[in-house]
């Protein structure tokens, strides 16, 4: 298969997508559905505010009475009733009658306006405050002012938030404050991953010759966490097609949407993954025009869909960003299935062979800008490459040479700070 057979990224990762299909509904409490895209939209049951009700501590009463209120004139009003958050007004107010409030709490019945407490001659930094017989306000108010009215934030009846909205916490508030308890969202989607390799050892076990941890199996399920999906760790396989079968049989039985396993679909003797696809399912593709990343498998094992990524730690974790990353997104109901970019001026030369490069870096902003600097030696086993980087710059297919100083697109993977 010569270079030109293999897929480029954008026709690999188009086939990747066209391979899941967004998950079905279901309902959850209305805290578990933090992160989660809507499946309905939600119309309100009830008015917010529900009921008018004052923005101040202070008093109610007629906007009227304070006409011409000042510091040196103040209107002077009968005290005839206290109204904390949560009572019901058993008073109404009359011309030259006032009623304390306190914020939250509902407007009496002939009250048109609030005055805060400020405005008024009341020790209101008094622990006690006693109800006092007369009150003197020292300003003017308008009829409405420091009123809340019913439906002025949303009315009964009114569509709140569209389907395919992400509830974040401010949507999260909202709706509990319209008695929302139970919400409708897309299921978050169970991936299953899979480290293969006779090489590989679990992280708590000391190593031995030629033995490594099995990072990548941790790492992709962190990955999928982050993603707010739920991860299937299916752990290790050795390099046998019975061992591989055995351990995709346990994600069958799980019920997972989604395989990822790592290593075992380059041309090595050993590489059994993509024998064991051709067998039990199909092998869409294997091989991908990317730096790093090139063997990567997509297919389907039992119909359930099945990435293959690289073993090298690097190449899968980018691979994860660029395919895994943008299915699980899709199949948990989001549209924006990649990174946010910025172009960034590279503070480095870079050095490519012509595929579509992913370089690890550091992105900064100085206020007018973004510059790229690399975080070291680009190498596939160079873990720590990306633990430095808050971004992957790309370099376009067919580009080997990029002098610094000139622009690239840079896929952010966290935002610098200096954004803040």
């Amino acid at each position: 298969m010569s270079e030109a057979e293999y897929l480029t990224v954008q026709e690999a990762l188009t086939a990747v997508l066209a391979g899941v299909s967004v998950l079905p509904a279901e309902r959850v409490p209305l805290l578990d559905g933090l992160g989660r895209v809507l499946a309905e939209k939600v119309v309100a049951q009830d008015s917010l505010p529900p009921f008018a009700n004052s923005s101040m501590d202070g008093y109610a009463l007629i906007a009227a009475d304070l006409d011409g209120a000042s510091k040196q004139n103040p209107a002077k009003l009968r005290v005839v009733g206290d109204v904390a958050a949560g009572a019901v007004p058993d008073v109404t107010v009359e011309r030259g009658t006032a009623v304390r409030i306190m914020t939250g709490a509902p407007i009496p019945s002939g009250a048109d306006a609030v005055v805060p407490v400020e405005d008024t001659n009341e020790a209101w930094r008094n622990r006690e405050r006693p109800l006092p017989e007369q009150i003197q306000v020292t300003r003017s108010v308008k009829s409405g002012d420091y009123i809340r009215h019913p439906g002025e934030d949303i009315e009964a009846g009114q569509t709140i938030l569209e389907q395919g909205h992400i509830l974040r916490p401010q949507e999260v508030g909202v709706l509990a404050s319209l008695g929302v308890s139970e919400i409708s969202v897309i299921c978050r989607p169970r991936v299953a991953t899979l480290a293969t390799g006779d090489e590989l050892l679990e992280i708590d076990e000391p190593l031995r010759p030629g033995k490594i941890r099995n990072s990548n199996g941790y790492t992709q399920a962190a990955q999928i966490l982050a993603l707010g999906a739920v991860p299937v760790q299916l752990g290790i396989a050795g390099d046998t097609e019975t061992a591989v079968r055995q351990k995709l049989q346990a994600g069958l039985e799980a019920n997972v949407d989604l395989f990822i396993s790592s290593a075992g679909v380059s041309v090595g003797a050993y590489d059994v993954v993509k024998a064991v696809l051709e067998q039990e399912g199909n092998v869409g593709f294997w091989r991908v025009r990317m730096r790093p990343g090139k063997p990567l498998a997509y297919g389907t094992y039992h119909d359930i869909p099945y990435l293959g990524l690289p073993g090298n730690p690097v190449s899968a974790m980018v691979s994860f960003e660029r395919f895994a990353r943008a299915a699980i997104r899709k199949m948990a109901g989001h549209t924006q299935l990649d990174r946010p970019t910025v172009t960034v001026t590279v503070q480095n030369e870079i050095h490519s062979d012509g595929r579509e490069s992913y370089i690890r870096a550091i992105v900064t902003s100085n206020g007018s800008g973004y510059q790229a600097r690399l975080t070291g030696d680009q190498g596939s086993h160079i873990m720590t490459s990306l633990v430095k980087a808050n971004a992957l710059l790309i370099v376009p297919e067919g580009v080997k040479h990029v002098p610094a100083g000139d622009q690239l697109t840079a896929w952010m993977i966290d935002w610098p700070e200096a954004v803040f």
